[in-house]
């Protein structure tokens, strides 16, 4: 007999639970197993296309690994530290663009930008706060970054973990499988495989749509000779995992430093705008249904939420999970949903007595199908 509900809610809150603690003692010990798992959950499609072309499983979870560390290399030691570089430069030029911005507003609304202004006066604390604090934050950026990805994460066991989990991955599914409830089996096998189409769908979906926007931005922007056309790029490339944020936030960033750098060169300010319409035109209608679908069921405003708690709560660990963590949620919840739909606390015992009136009346209404009435008696025969 299957435990009541009431003790099944809370075994499964003493799990959320102890995992939660988990996840805030343990915090950076665990940040390289958590990259592990994740990098195994996205090549892991690779490695069964692999398999399934002829190939040994553990060969072709090394090929794999090799391709992943020579492309890892070659954006440390190529991409990473220009964009670094840029964005570092970038954050202490602010205080020139702000001034390019006043000089501009003074020349077309004098009578406004007088020097006991409040406009004036709030530009130049912004320009102050977004030179002294960019520069914190890229330090801080480095140094946790220095201090999390040392390299013997970096090198060694974040890629020893994940060699390890997706050589084994199929063998781990098929050992949690096992231990499943056998009452709930069904039931969680079902959940599971929506959560992870929901994952494989904006993870792997959306992280393919990021690095083609993001390598597409940041080429066609540094072919224009847009200053800091790469870091912008990478930026809106990035932020393309939060829906419409990328975007946003790139072409405005891309139009206006080439509107301080190209200032009177109109087409190339149009040029620069029109990168970022095709992009947006491309991902709506090729990368997007494309490569990610539309019953994701990961809306912007909760995964901005998830990514916006998770992060603040649990620091960089907390980030990677939250987008894991937000899919079971949702999953779950719409699954909740629909069990109480279909219960009784929904329904009410006047529908349910509706429905078993009509199915009573459609029975006694519909003629008996020779099926139904069963064999024919000698009198049937006989008429």
């Amino acid at each position: 007999m299957a435990l009541p509900a009431a003790q099944q809610a809370k075994y499964w809150s003493i799990a959320a639970a102890v995992f939660l603690a988990a996840l805030w003692v343990l915090g950076d010990v665990i940040l390289p197993f958590v990259l592990g798992m994740a990098i195994a959950y996205l090549l892991d499609p690779v490695a069964d296309r692999l398999e399934a072309a002829g190939l040994p499983r553990a060969l072709a979870v090394a090929i794999i690994t090799l391709v992943g560390l020579l492309v890892f290399a070659l954006a440390v030691l190529l991409v990473i530290p220009t964009i670094v570089n840029q964005a570092a430069r970038l954050f202490a030029a602010a205080p020139e663009f702000a001034r390019n911005f006043y000089a501009a507003l003074v020349e077309r609304f004098p009578e406004i930008l007088d020097e006991t202004s409040t406009m004036r006066q709030s530009l130049e604390e912004l320009a102050a706060l977004v030179q002294s604090r960019g520069g914190e934050l890229v330090n801080a950026a480095l140094g946790s970054v220095s201090s999390l990805f040392g390299i013997v994460t970096l090198i060694v066991i974040t890629p020893v973990v994940a060699f390890y989990l997706l050589l084994d991955w199929d063998r781990l599914v098929a050992r949690v499988d096992e231990l499943l409830p056998r009452d709930h089996a069904p039931t969680v096998r079902r959940i599971a495989r929506e959560i992870d189409d929901t994952l494989a769908g904006f993870i792997r979906g959306q992280g393919t749509v990021c690095l083609i926007l993001g390598t597409y931005y940041s080429a066609a922007l540094m072919l224009v000779g847009l200053d800091f056309g790469l870091v912008v790029g990478a930026i809106a490339g990035l932020l393309t995992f939060i829906p419409y944020i990328g975007a946003l936030v790139g072409g405005v960033l891309a139009i206006g430093l080439a509107l301080f750098q190209f200032w009177g060169e109109w087409l190339w300010v149009a040029v620069v705008a029109a990168i970022f319409f095709s992009g947006q035109f491309a991902e709506g209608n090729f990368l997007t249904p494309k490569l990610v679908g539309d019953s994701v069921g990961l809306h912007p405003v909760w995964l901005l939420f998830a990514l916006t708690a998770f992060g603040t709560l649990f620091g960089f660990v907390g980030m990677l999970v939250a987008v894991p963590i937000a899919a079971v949620l949702g999953v779950i919840a719409r699954f909740l949903i629909a069990e109480y739909k279909s219960g009784r606390l929904y329904q009410g015992l006047t529908h349910a007595n509706a429905e078993g009136d009509g199915a009573e009346t459609t029975q006694d209404a519909a003629p008996l199908s020779p099926e139904t009435r069963g064999p024919r008696s000698d009198g049937d025969a006989a008429e």
